[in-house]
């Protein structure tokens, strides 16, 4: 049963956020060979402003073991 939460900077339209979803299906599909029906994904936008804090601390520094694709930024 994944789940996926995808985290944006605010603006991305609908048609872009719904397209990103498909994918994100197709490829957890592929990846992993769970069915569509028990795949989910979520969509959250935020401010640039608050990346730092609601973002980058909280699910990247402090869980840097656990991503399997690191960013290529400090934002600090």
């Amino acid at each position: 049963m994944p789940h996926v939460v995808v985290k944006l900077y605010a603006g991305r339209t609908e048609a872009q956020k719904t397209k990103l979803a498909e994918e994100i299906v197709k490829a957890v599909m592929a990846g992993v060979g769970s069915a569509e029906e028990s795949i989910s994904v979520g969509v959250e936008d935020i401010a640039p402003g608050d990346w730092t804090e609601r973002v980058y601390k909280p699910d990247i520094a402090d869980k840097w073991d656990t991503l399997y694709k690191k960013p290529g930024y400090d934002p600090a």
